[in-house]
């Protein structure tokens, strides 16, 4: 069970503005540590530091380490980072089932889509696998989305905002199978709702991070 790590992390935009400075902090396997800030407080921009899909012109020091391995140089797919953002992102012309398929390692195809059905059946969505995702309600949704991404076998979760384009109930919903399902990593949530934050999981301001 690994533990992500950023150190000595400063951000500036081009113009020079700075949106964190000095910032460092650790999540263990199993934690929850929430990123709060209002919108453009660059709470996003850190997850596409770490993932590796910042935009150039953005300036940053600092580094990303899961355990002892640094992340800030390598490519993003050899990260081992989870990420859901609020949008779904599922891929239209693909069913649910192959939707998951496109998550898993390769592998024996009898035995990933073993997994596959499993796993929507462990979500509650039994039966779903042959479904187009556009038949699927928002709740739904987020579920195969969470499920596509924790297939993949990440070593640490990152959320983007992942619950506000649900309704109240279907939010509650499906905050709990996420903290449920990814119990094990260590998850960076970025949001600015504080409902969002489960109980016991630690904040870090952004506001308070700008030199």
């Amino acid at each position: 069970m690994a533990t992500l790590r950023i150190s000595a992390l400063t951000m500036k935009l081009p113009n020079g503005q700075p949106l964190c400075s000095d910032l460092s902090f650790e999540v263990s396997a199993g934690e929850v540590l929430a990123l709060t800030g209002p919108s453009g407080s660059g709470k996003s921009t850190i997850l596409a530091w770490l993932t590796g899909t910042l935009h150039p012109a953005i300036r940053t020091t600092g580094k990303a380490y899961l355990d002892d391995q640094e992340l800030t140089h390598l490519p993003t797919e050899r990260r081992r980072l989870g990420l859901m953002l609020q949008q779904d992102y599922l891929f239209p012309h693909m069913t649910v089932g192959q939707n998951l398929l496109f998550g898993l390692p390769a592998g024996s195809k009898s035995e990933r889509w073993k997994q596959v059905c499993k796993s929507l059946e462990a979500a509650g969505l039994n039966g779903l696998e042959n479904r187009d995702p556009i038949t699927l309600s928002g709740g739904q949704r987020a579920r195969v989305s969470l499920l596509r991404t924790l297939l993949s076998n990440p070593e640490a979760l990152l959320l983007d905002e992942p619950f506000s384009r649900l309704d109240s109930d279907r939010r509650s919903k499906i905050r709990e199978f996420t903290w449920c399902s990814a119990a094990t990593l260590p998850i960076l949530l970025v949001t600015h709702d504080s409902s969002d934050i489960p109980s016991g999981a630690r904040t870090v301001s952004l506001l308070e991070q700008i030199a």
